[in-house]
């Protein structure tokens, strides 16, 4: 009975294994080590002197920047300075792999000696680091398909030709240009990434411009005696904020020149009180226009604001001989009797030749006419010291008031034709060449 219960239970269970399928064993991937070694190290037959498609097409490496930070920019050495992340994708067929499950591989940094990199630099560098805290600022990825996707950090300085003859109310075009030093375009082609080429951070600040949202991205290709290199470029549009100079240049000398207005108020009589004034004002707009150039280059046209610091000084310089105006016509009634005495001398001596007519004539000659001389024109005969006086300076003061209608009118007219010109038409004209380039 025994026997017969295990001979049932045998045949079953064989019956049922053999309904069964067990799945087979799936190999055990390699380790990490073993899988780089094969891709990319001595084992694998990797050479990284040698490009991709190797005497076949252009490598194409698509390249797209991240800027994390744009300032000091710089009039004196016309250049810029900012910290980018630089972003480079391509494809290497013999980093392809089946191997390994995962999708893409996140490699140490110091991987990047052992595969093939593009030879990019940028063509207007005048200074660049990388970042090292706390290790090196650099991302290595590799996928299944062989696409390579290298970042890395920068601080780059890179030079900014500048306009400088509508400062401080300019616009400026700074250009970075990415370029192959050693491939030509046989070999090597850069493109900028169809989404998002230039990207910006959020909490981006310049304290001087402001960073206009259209950045003009294209091609540069280089032509040199050595071949067609391949070149990329970005356009980055920035507007000068002139609240900083406004504050401390054009109120301070606005203010001046109202200051020396002050005079027109000031009795003539009061010479120390005027010429001081006139001297103070004049020396502070020297000190104010020295001081707006100090922070630019020596450049051989004019600037804006080299405009409003010289008809500025113009200004206050007229105010002060605009007295010297004053204080000599207020003392021409001395001139006045002088020459009156000098006729009546004259006449004297006249009486003692009447009996040379020859020599009464000469003496006759040589005798001044005061009613001659344009000063003196409409002034009737016969007027006494204190009338006479009284004449001149009402002619004085009639110069005083009209300078005070005179002068204030002539500056308004200025600023309305200087901010007109510098603030508007020349800033529109500005708006659309930057519009009008591709």
């Amino acid at each position: 009975f025994v026997w017969g219960v295990w001979s049932l239970l045998y045949v079953n269970w064989s019956g049922v294994c053999k309904e069964l399928k067990f799945p087979a064993r799936t190999p055990k991937p390699p380790s990490p080590s073993d899988f780089l070694d094969k891709l990319m190290g001595r084992t694998s037959g990797y050479d990284a002197r040698i490009r991709p498609n190797f005497k076949g097409p252009p490598v194409n490496v698509t390249c797209n920047l991240f800027i994390n930070s744009f300032g000091s920019i710089t009039e004196t050495t016309m250049d810029y300075r900012l910290n980018v992340f630089l972003r480079q994708q391509w494809n290497d067929p013999r980093l392809a792999y089946k191997e390994y499950p995962d999708d893409s591989l996140d490699l140490d940094p110091s991987m990047l000696d052992s595969i093939w990199k593009p030879d990019l630099f940028f063509a207007n560098e005048k200074g660049a680091s990388f970042h090292e805290v706390t290790t090196d600022n650099k991302l290595l990825r590799i996928f299944q398909n062989g696409n390579v996707l290298y970042s890395i950090r920068l601080t780059l300085i890179l030079s900014c030709p500048m306009d400088l003859k509508n400062f401080p109310m300019d616009s400026q075009v700074c250009t970075m240009q990415l370029e192959s030093f050693g491939y030509t375009m046989n070999d090597l082609v850069f493109d900028w990434l169809d989404i998002g080429p230039v990207q910006v951070a959020d909490d981006l600040m310049l304290p001087q411009f402001v960073l206009k949202e259209e950045k003009g991205h294209g091609y540069c290709t280089k032509h040199y005696n050595t071949g067609m290199f391949t070149c990329i470029e970005v356009k980055f549009y920035l507007e000068r904020q002139m609240g900083y100079y406004l504050i401390q240049m054009y109120i301070p000398s606005l203010l001046t020149v109202i200051l020396s207005w002050v005079s027109f108020w000031i009795n003539m009589d009061a010479a120390p009180a005027r010429v001081g004034l006139g001297i103070t004002t004049v020396l502070t707009m020297t000190t104010q226009s020295s001081g707006s150039r100090a922070s630019l280059p020596k450049v051989s046209y004019v600037k804006a604001i080299d405009i409003w610091m010289a008809v500025c000084l113009l200004f206050v310089f007229a105010a002060l001989l605009e007295y010297a105006a004053v204080n000599f016509v207020s003392r021409q009634h001395k001139e006045f009797f002088r020459l009156r005495k000098r006729r009546l001398r004259e006449q004297q001596r006249q009486s003692g030749l009447f009996f040379n007519s020859f020599g009464l004539s000469m003496a006759t000659a040589a005798v001044p006419e005061m009613d001659a001389t344009p000063v003196f024109a409409d002034l009737p005969p016969g007027l006494g010291f204190y009338e006479i006086r009284r004449r001149f300076v009402d002619r004085a003061k009639r110069i005083d008031t009209v300078s005070r209608a005179a002068f204030p009118l002539s500056f308004l007219m200025f600023n309305v034709l200087y901010w007109l010109t510098y603030k508007v038409l020349r800033h529109e004209d500005m708006i659309n060449i930057v519009h009008s380039e591709p």
